[in-house]
């Protein structure tokens, strides 16, 4: 029986993903060179190793990475001052709190990042537990960050479902023994997940009850 439900956060609740996929492809556009979707969706819902070393391939070892995450971070804000939570996320925290569901965030992501924009969205308050890259080892597609959460939320894997848009997400959930919704963003709709137990479009597309329904079959 489900009595959790736990959400990612970059892309999932809101769509940062796509805003950095557009910040970063600008900001090669810079230096002369591109950056195709293949290669920046490795580094969804995980860290930036890999994004930087395909930097670092194309514009040699010399590189300033400072540089490069500067530019990037200066075109992102400007992207993200008129966000909102995406399609039916809201709706979805409101029927969790109503149903009695414990609500839980895990996001490779900082703290402080998340909170910011919890905060700015009026969603912050919804979570009782939030698990950020800065309180774990291993950030996704390692399961310490869910399986952190569902420690602390003091439930059993198999009683919370997790919501990710990514395959490093999905790998994580799937790895800390949580059924996993994938809800993917405009960046990772191309990706070839496996083994999740539902897809959606959006959170539009089935309300939460019918969506626990589905998955407790």
């Amino acid at each position: 029986m489900i009595k959790a439900v736990i959400f990612d956060f970059d892309g999932l609740i809101l769509d940062t993903e796509t805003a950095w996929y557009e910040a970063y492809k600008e900001t090669m556009g810079f230096y002369k060179s591109d950056l195709p979707l293949e290669h920046f969706v490795k580094c969804i819902g995980t860290d930036d190793t890999e994004l930087h070393k395909f930097f670092k391939e194309q514009l040699g070892e010399s590189c300033s990475i400072e540089e490069i995450e500067a530019r990037a971070k200066s075109i992102h804000k400007v992207k993200m001052k008129t966000s909102e939570a995406r399609e039916g996320v809201k709706d979805y925290l409101e029927e969790a709190k109503k149903v009695g569901y414990k609500i839980a965030l895990a996001s490779s992501s900082t703290k402080e990042w998340v909170t910011h924009y919890l905060g700015e969205l009026g969603l912050l308050n919804y979570f009782e537990v939030i698990i950020t890259g800065d309180t774990v080892d291993k950030v996704k597609p390692a399961p310490d960050l869910y399986l952190k959460a569902i420690e602390v939320l003091n439930i059993h894997p198999t009683e919370a479902v997790a919501f990710e848009d990514s395959l490093n997400g999905l790998q994580a959930a799937l790895a800390a023994g949580l059924k996993c919704v994938i809800v993917p963003n405009p960046v990772t709709e191309a990706l070839a997940f496996e083994n999740h137990h539902l897809r959606l479009k959006s959170m539009v597309e089935k309300s939460l009850t019918d969506v626990i329904k589905i998955i407790e079959q």
